[in-house]
């Protein structure tokens, strides 16, 4: 199953871990990410630490824990390609999940990045 298709019908919670240019670690409660026309996979973030955090260093680890009673997911190790701020791609892809909270003007910005390395949740993959 391709990613896309696996995170469009799977069910589960998203944890972003990010660290600054010292290495200081920062984990965060994110949604599904999207998944562009170009390859790469994008996420929605407000002006907080994890998005600081990729100011300085690019490189990210996403976990999705499936729901359900077995230990399934994946992780995937991401690297930040390029970003945009308070665009209209970022309203249209917010829309697809009724659950979206509006934060009113703060300043979003939508984050590429590149799919480094895929491992499931548990294990090496191999």
């Amino acid at each position: 199953m391709e990613l896309k298709e696996y995170f469009e019908n799977t069910a589960g919670t998203g944890i972003l871990a990010t660290a600054d240019k010292n290495g200081n670690v920062n984990t965060a409660l994110y949604a599904r990410p999207h998944f562009m026309d170009n390859g790469l996979i994008a996420l929605i973030m407000n002006d907080r630490l994890s998005h600081a955090n990729l100011q300085t260093n690019p490189h990210a680890a996403y976990m999705f824990i499936e729901s359900g009673p077995k230990k399934q997911g994946k992780r995937l190790y991401i690297k930040k390609v390029k970003e945009e701020e308070n665009s209209e791609l970022i309203d249209s892809l917010r829309r697809r999940y009724s659950g979206s909270e509006d934060h009113g003007d703060r300043k979003k910005f939508l984050v590429y990045f590149s799919v480094e390395k895929e491992l499931p949740l548990v294990g090496s993959g191999s």
